[in-house]
C-alpha cells in the first residue's frame, strides 16, 4: 500500500533531480514557506525519492520567507516529523524510512535529540532506539512523575522542617532602616527572590513574613519596593485572614494597632483595594448602625432628663438639690457623660475592625490637606505679623505694602471643610487647632472679600484664582463654606469649652465677618442642631439648669460673685443662657437691673 499522494508545490521533480545530481549552482527561483517546504521533503525522503544525505544540498538550494535560526529549523523538522509518526495507516517499508529519516536528523545535528523526546509517542521513540526503557514501562513512570508532581500534597512537619532559609529571611528584613535607597532595595528584593529558590520556600508564606516585618517597622520605606515582588491579590487575602484571625470567640485580644496601620498604609500606597479587605472586618455596616442607633437615642433620653423634675422626689431631696447648687456650677457634665459612655462601650470599641481601620488611615497621614493648611495659616500668621510692624502713620510705601500683604489670596481646598464637618463637635477637644483653624478661616473670607471689592479681571492671575471661576462666585462660595463650618464644627465645638473666652473671640472674629441676617440663622440652626447630638443637648440642658439655679439667688450682694458664673456659662452656651435670663426677665421684671448689670462680664459672642 502506497503513501497518499501529496501535492508538492515547491519540492519539484526538477528540484529533486537536481539535489540527487549534487549541483551546487541550483537556487529555488522563488522564496518558500519554512513548514510547507520541510513537509513536503520529509515526505519525498520517506518515500524514497531522495536520500537522506541530499536534504542539506536541497535545504542550501532554497531561501525561506521568514529568516529561521538553527533551532528554529529543527524544532519544525521535529513537528513534521512527529506528525507523520502519528500516521497510523503507514505501512511497514514507509514506516522503517521515517524511523531511518528521524536517527539521520539526530545523528547529523539538524534535531536535537530532547525535541524528538519531547514531542514523539513512546512507541516511535522506542522503535527508533532514542529511549532506553520499553514504552509501556516509559509511560507506567510519566504517570507516577505526574501524580507526585500534580496530585500528591506536600506535607510540612514544622518540628523537623528545614528552617534556615526563613531564617535568614527574617535576619535580612529585621536589619534595620538603614540607607534605604533604590540600591538597597534592588539588592533586597534580589536576595529575597534567591532565598525562595535556593530553599525552595513557599512564596505566600514569605509574603506573610514580609507583612510581618512590615507591621513591626512602618517607617523602613525598603518594604514598599518588596511588596509588589508579590501577587496584589494575595495581599488582601492574607491580611483578611490575619483579621478573621482576631475575630475569634477563643482569641481574647484586640487587633494590634500595627496591623491597622499596615493596612492603611498599602490601601494608601494603592497595593490593594479598600473594597477587598473591607469585606474582612467586622461589625458590618447594617449592626453597626443599629447599635449607634440605639446607643445614640438612650443618650438622648439620659441628656432630655437633665434638669427634670422628679414629682415623686421627697422634700427633702428637694431641700438637697437646691442646697447643692447654691454657689457652684458643673462646667464639665457633658464631658464627663462623654467619657462615661466612651468607657461603657470600650470592650465594644475595642474589637471594632472597622473603626481600627480609620484610625489607622490618620496615622498614616491619608489627607490631602496637611501641607494645604499649614501654608495658609503661615501666611495668614505673617500677614498678621506684618500689619503688627507697620506703623499707624505709615507714609505711602507703607500703605501700597500693606494693600499688597492683603491682596494676597489665601487659598484653602475644600477637603478642610470635608474634614471639620466629618469633625463635628469634637474639635473641642484641641483647642489650639480650634484657633488656628479660625484665623485661617478669618484670612480665606478676608482675601475673597477684598479680591471681590477689587473686581477687576486682571486680579485673577494674581490671585491664582482659576480663569473659570469670577471673584464674585469666589466670594459666595466661600460665605457658604464658612456657614457650613461655622454651624457644623466651630459653634458646636465652643459649648463643649468650658469658661475659654478666647476661643469665643477667635469664633466672633469669624462670625463678625458674615452679614446679621445670616449670623442669626446661624443662630437658629445652632440651638435646633444641639437636639441631635447627646453631648451637646447635655451641655445645653446643664447650662440651661445652671442658669436657673444662680438667676434664683442673683441680687445686688451677690451680684459680682454670681454674675461671673453667669458669663463663665454665657462663654460656651450664649444662646442657652441669654434665652433662658430673658424667660426669666419676662416672669420677674425686677431682676432686669442685675441681670444687666451682671453682663459686663460677658464677652462678644
Amino acid at each position: 500500500m502506497s503513501l497518499p499522494p501529496v501535492e508538492c508545490i515547491y519540492v519539484t521533480e526538477e528540484c529533486i533531480r537536481e539535489c540527487k545530481n549534487g549541483n551546487p549552482d541550483f537556487k529555488a527561483p522563488n522564496p518558500v514557506p519554512v513548514l510547507r517546504f520541510l513537509f513536503e521533503l520529509c515526505w519525498t525522503m520517506v518515500r524514497g525519492e531522495l536520500p537522506f544525505q541530499k536534504c542539506k544540498v536541497a535545504l542550501d538550494a532554497v531561501e525561506f520567507l521568514d529568516k529561521v535560526s538553527d533551532e528554529e529549523l529543527g524544532s519544525n523538522f521535529a513537528d513534521v516529523v512527529t506528525q507523520m509518526a502519528q500516521d497510523l495507516t503507514m505501512t511497514g517499508e514507509y514506516r522503517t524510512r521515517l524511523i531511518k529519516l528521524a536517527k539521520w536528523l539526530v545523528e547529523s545535528a539538524l534535531v536535537p535529540l530532547r525535541l524528538f523526546q519531547e514531542r514523539c509517542e513512546e512507541e516511535f521513540l522506542w522503535e527508533s532506539e532514542m529511549i532506553k526503557i520499553k514504552a509501556t514501562d516509559l509511560k507506567s513512570k510519566e504517570v507516577r512523575v505526574n501524580t507526585r508532581l500534580l496530585y500528591q500534597q506536600t506535607k510540612f512537619n514544622l518540628l523537623r522542617e528545614e528552617s534556615e532559609g526563613y531564617a535568614k529571611l527574617v535576619t535580612l528584613l529585621c536589619r534595620g532602616s538603614g540607607a534605604s535607597t533604590q540600591n538597597a532595595s534592588t539588592a533586597t528584593v534580589g536576595i529575597i527572590k534567591s532565598l525562595i529558590g535556593h530553599f525552595d520556600l513557599d512564596p505566600n508564606r514569605v509574603f506573610d513574613i514580609v507583612l510581618e516585618c512590615f507591621e513591626l517597622q512602618p517607617d523602613n520605606s525598603v518594604f514598599l519596593d518588596l511588596i509588589p515582588i508579590f501577587p496584589k491579590s494575595h495581599a488582601s487575602q492574607i491580611l483578611g485572614f490575619k483579621f478573621q484571625y482576631y475575630q475569634r470567640m477563643e482569641v481574647n485580644r484586640a487587633v494590634p494597632f500595627g496591623l491597622y496601620q499596615l493596612t492603611a498604609l498599602l490601601v494608601k500606597e494603592d497595593f490593594i483595594d479598600l473594597d477587598s479587605i473591607y469585606a474582612h472586618l467586622l461589625p458590618k455596616d447594617d449592626e453597626a448602625f443599629e447599635h449607634y442607633n440605639s446607643f445614640s437615642a438612650k443618650r438622648l433620653d439620659e441628656a432630655n432628663k437633665i434638669g427634670k423634675i422628679n414629682l415623686a422626689a421627697t422634700g427633702k431631696d428637694l431641700m438637697d438639690d437646691e442646697k447643692q447648687g447654691d454657689v457652684t456650677i458643673d462646667l464639665f457634665a457633658a464631658l464627663d457623660m462623654e467619657s462615661d459612655a466612651v468607657m461603657e462601650r470600650a470592650a465594644e470599641l475595642e474589637n471594632n475592625q472597622t473603626l481600627g481601620l480609620l484610625t489607622g488611615f490618620l496615622s498614616v497621614n491619608d489627607w490631602l490637606i496637611e501641607r494645604s493648611l499649614s501654608s495658609a495659616y503661615e501666611c495668614v500668621r505673617q500677614t498678621h505679623v506684618r500689619n503688627l510692624v507697620l506703623p499707624p502713620a505709615a507714609g505711602s510705601d507703607s500703605l501700597l505694602t500693606s494693600s499688597s500683604v492683603h491682596r494676597s489670596f489665601i487659598d484653602v481646598p475644600k477637603e478642610l471643610f470635608e474634614m471639620l464637618s466629618c469633625a463635628g463637635p469634637y474639635l473641642y477637644r484641641d483647642t489650639l487647632l480650634l484657633q488656628k483653624i479660625c484665623r485661617v478661616l478669618r484670612g480665606y473670607y478676608l482675601s475673597t472679600l477684598e479680591l471681590a471689592s477689587c473686581g477687576d479681571g486682571s486680579s485673577n492671575s494674581e490671585s491664582g484664582l482659576g480663569g473659570n471661576r469670577t471673584p464674585r462666585l469666589q466670594l459666595k462660595e466661600a460665605r457658604l463654606r464658612i456657614e457650613e463650618a461655622l454651624g457644623t464644627c466651630l459653634l458646636p465645638s465652643l459649648q463643649l469649652i468650658p469658661a475659654n473666652p478666647a476661643v469665643g473671640q477667635e469664633i466672633w472674629e469669624v462670625l463678625n465677618l458674615l452679614p446679621y441676617e445670616v449670623r442669626y440663622r446661624l443662630y437658629g440652626e445652632w440651638e435646633k442642631d444641639d437636639e441631635q447630638i447627646p453631648m451637646v443637648l447635655a451641655a445645653r440642658q446643664t447650662a440651661k439648669l445652671d442658669t436657673r439655679r444662680i438667676l434664683k439667688r442673683l441680687a445686688k450682694e451677690n451680684l459680682k460673685q454670681l454674675g461671673r458664673m453667669v458669663a463663665k456659662l454665657a462663654h460656651a452656651n450664649p444662646m442657652t443662657v441669654l434665652r433662658t435670663i430673658v424667660h426669666q426677665i419676662e416672669a420677674y421684671r425686677d431682676m432686669i437691673t442685675p441681670v444687666v448689670d451682671a453682663f459686663k462680664y460677658l464677652t462678644q459672642v
